[in-house]
């Protein structure tokens, strides 16, 4: 049986933390995983929650990124280089990425043989985030299919499943900063096999939206110098 990572990039999530990982294991009860929370020093309930998760939970492991500037980028990427397993799913920590997709996401990607399964949001309508955030995503969107070839229908999604290796032979290559990971990895790396898989982005439930303008700001510098890159 193969075994999967999960890389969850979190901060300030402590009113999700316990729900989270509890629909995560009730989800892969049948299959080989850990979990690896990476935060962000957050300054809520965070610690206490994840030591008391830590306690319970033998595939559990989490790491705290103090004295750094907060970056999901760097924090995935972090989480992967402490993974144990060839196959990696990053989702976010806030519950809006149900975990109720992820054996549906293994079974394709192992079915099909893939490099790369994306959860994908349905843009077509707004479902499950504010109309702000879906305009500006939208727009990104258009922008991205205009100047790289069309690999996925929602390349700014951060809920997905890659091998590790894959990741690692081009990791070099990444901008490594910012909030959009998988952007920054399909501009980047080597990919023959991809698919998009289809889900509900969840309303979320507690904290705010992380949309704002540092994750903008880092959005168009990525794109800035993939397009610099490919010309």
């Amino acid at each position: 049986m193969q075994g999967y990572s999960l890389i969850i990039p979190v901060f300030n999530e402590a009113k999700n933390l316990t729900n989270l990982v509890k629909e995560i294991s009730k989800s892969l009860k049948k299959f080989k995983y850990e979990v690896i929370i990476v935060d962000d020093d957050s300054y809520d309930n965070s610690k206490k929650i994840l030591f008391e998760i830590k306690k319970l939970k033998k595939n559990f492991r989490f790491y705290i990124r103090k004295n750094n500037k907060k970056d999901l980028s760097q924090s995935v990427i972090y989480g992967i280089s402490k993974s144990k397993f060839n196959n990696i799913i990053v989702m976010d920590g806030d519950l809006q990425h149900d975990p109720k997709y992820l054996p549906k996401l293994i079974e394709k990607f192992e079915t099909k043989k893939l490099s790369l399964i994306i959860a994908a949001r349905n843009f077509k309508k707004r479902e499950g985030i504010s109309l702000y955030r879906f305009l500006i995503s939208k727009v990104l969107i258009i922008l991205i299919n205009i100047f790289f070839e069309k690999k996925t229908s929602d390349p700014m999604s951060g809920f997905f499943l890659i091998k590790k290796r894959i990741f690692n032979n081009c990791k070099r290559k990444l901008y490594g900063k910012g909030f959009k990971i998988l952007f920054d990895i399909i501009s980047s790396c080597k990919i023959k096999k991809t698919l998009d898989y289809p889900i509900k982005f969840k309303k979320r439930i507690n904290n705010k939206s992380k949309m704002n303008y540092r994750v903008l700001y880092h959005l168009i510098i990525l794109l800035l110098s993939k397009v610099k890159f490919i010309s």
